[in-house]
């Protein structure tokens, strides 16, 4: 039964007030039963709760000592992390809550937190802070929330953890978030904010800034408050914390190296099971949806989810850099591209692209794109290692597409020349980068400084994807016809290591020999 599912058995009673949570969308439709008997009925006759308290999870020491290195970065500073609320969908209906990364990379705490829930790090005297995870605790059942809230109660959702089992579980304090608002009434000019987790939290932690600075300003008889701020705009203070958190993000712990490997395993079993599905995918005549489908339940399955919209490109479509539509056929002679990544339920995904032929052998012309893409894969690869500069990742394999393009005579000037930067002509057959961070995001530490990320050198334990491609539209009159409608990925996910780098997709088959025998041997 959905949380929308009116109850035509229930008793027929007076509409229930409805609750802050639900907005007051669902109010004219409840039947909720209100009566004084029926109240005592539901609360009572409950088994006594297992109130057994969890050792602390394997991420919770991991996430305190990425809490110390914060801290040690902002003395005095009042750090708040929201880990967001629920997202509407439609009417009533909310999208599935995924808290904020930055939350989740602090508490340990991945697809079993809690909407609403706020991490915050208050200064303690001189240096340090003080962890404090506030989020709702769960409501007796006693109460009318457990039975009447669907939104929250347990009787739609199910069960919640107590502040006790999420201290022991996170090991951090806890306290209910109804006390969060006496942080809120604290707020001054030394508190930050992450602020895209949460809109509303963040527009009132600015209100209460701007608050204490017109107080300020009042009484010291200030012309102008040292400290301004307008609602809504994104204060350098603020932009500093979530810069500094993208950027101890860059070097992943052995904790987040773990969860990848586990995730990008998950991912091979689902491109594998993809192509179990062959016979029905290219049966159908939105074949696209069957291949999304099938990856999305091994990702269920072993994960929380996908860690993004999983790309199903058949044929042409494989043209187009982010086809998420995926409602097209599959046919024999396509060629399949296919870039998914599993979501770990700690929240780190996989970003791996293969692209396959569907009848299992690969064309001629299909298979030239293909290896010259493995060879721009190759090339960027070799060069991988600590010291080296993050772009020259990607300088690497653009030397590459432009040879190849040149030599089949795609270039209106030879491939030295189209490596200039005033040229670039290669790019028209890839537009996009060869690189980026992987981790609890996709397309992790994005708010990194430039000088740390693109022009920044490479570290052991970093983590992040070489994925050449070639794409020739099915309209374009610079290449030949044979080559018109072939679009050609391959996405690895690549982890730094002391002397060198390894492959952590390496045993998802690469070459364009291995993709036909995978395929012919059923993803096996």
């Amino acid at each position: 039964m959905s949380e929308t599912t009116d109850t035509s058995t229930a008793p027929a009673e007076p509409a229930a007030e409805a609750t802050a949570e639900e907005g007051g969308r669902n109010a004219n439709r409840s039947t909720t039963p209100t009566s004084d008997g029926f109240r005592e009925y539901i609360g009572s006759g409950w088994a006594e709760r297992d109130e057994a308290l969890p050792a602390a999870r394997e991420s919770a020491a991991y996430a305190a000592e990425r809490r110390s290195r914060l801290s040690a970065e902002f003395p005095g500073m009042r750090l708040i992390v929201p880990a967001g609320d629920l997202k509407q969908r439609a009417n009533d209906t909310d999208y599935p809550f995924r808290a904020h990364s930055a939350f989740a990379y602090l508490t340990g705490w991945g697809s079993d937190s809690e909407p609403g829930a706020v991490l915050v790090l208050e200064p303690e005297g001189g240096e340090g802070h003080l962890a404090t995870l506030y989020f709702r605790e769960r409501a007796g059942r006693d109460t009318e929330e457990f039975y009447a809230n669907p939104a929250i109660g347990e009787f739609w959702i199910g069960p919640r953890p107590s502040l006790a089992h999420v201290a022991a579980d996170l090991g951090v304090g806890t306290r209910d978030l109804g006390e969060f608002d006496a942080i809120v009434e604290r707020v001054d000019t030394a508190t930050m904010v992450v602020r895209e987790a949460d809109a509303a939290l963040t527009e009132k932690v600015d209100h209460a800034r701007i608050r204490f600075a017109a107080e300020r300003a009042l009484s010291t008889n200030a012309q102008d408050a040292p400290f301004s701020l307008e609602v809504g705009t994104d204060h350098e203070p603020d932009a500093d914390l979530a810069r500094v958190l993208s950027e101890h993000r860059l070097v992943k712990d052995a904790y987040e190296i773990a969860e990848l490997r586990a995730a990008i395993a998950a991912t091979a079993r689902g491109f594998g099971e993809v192509l179990r599905e062959l016979p029905r995918i290219t049966g159908e005549v939105r074949g696209e949806r069957v291949i999304e489908g099938v990856f999305a339940t091994r990702a269920r399955l072993d994960g929380n989810d996908v860690g993004y919209g999983s790309i199903a490109a058949a044929g042409p479509h494989a043209t187009i850099l982010h086809w998420t539509r995926n409602d097209g056929p599959v046919a024999p002679g396509d060629l399949v591209l296919l870039d998914a990544g599993v979501e770990a339920d700690s929240y780190y995904t996989a970003d791996i692209t293969r692209t396959f032929p569907v009848n299992g052998t690969y064309s001629d012309v299909q298979r030239l794109v293909y290896e010259a893409v493995r060879e721009a894969a190759d090339a960027a690869f070799a060069i991988v290692r600590p010291g080296t500069v993050f772009r020259e990742v990607h300088a690497a394999a653009m030397a590459v597409i432009a040879r190849k393009t040149a030599e089949w005579g795609f270039l209106p000037v030879s491939a030295e020349e189209s490596l200039e930067p005033d040229k670039q002509y290669h790019r028209r057959y890839m537009v996009h980068g060869t690189s980026h961070h992987l981790g609890l995001d996709v397309h992790d530490c994005a708010q990194a400084r430039r000088e740390l990320y693109l022009d920044g050198v490479i570290e052991a334990g970093m983590v992040f994807t070489i994925e050449p491609g070639l794409y020739f539209q099915p309209d374009d009159l610079t290449v030949p016809a044979e080559f018109r409608g072939i679009g050609v990925r391959i996405e690895d996910d690549i982890l730094v290591t002391a002397d060198g780098a390894e492959n952590l997709s390496a045993a998802i088959p690469r070459t364009a020999d291995e993709v036909e025998a995978w395929v012919r041997g059923a993803g096996r």
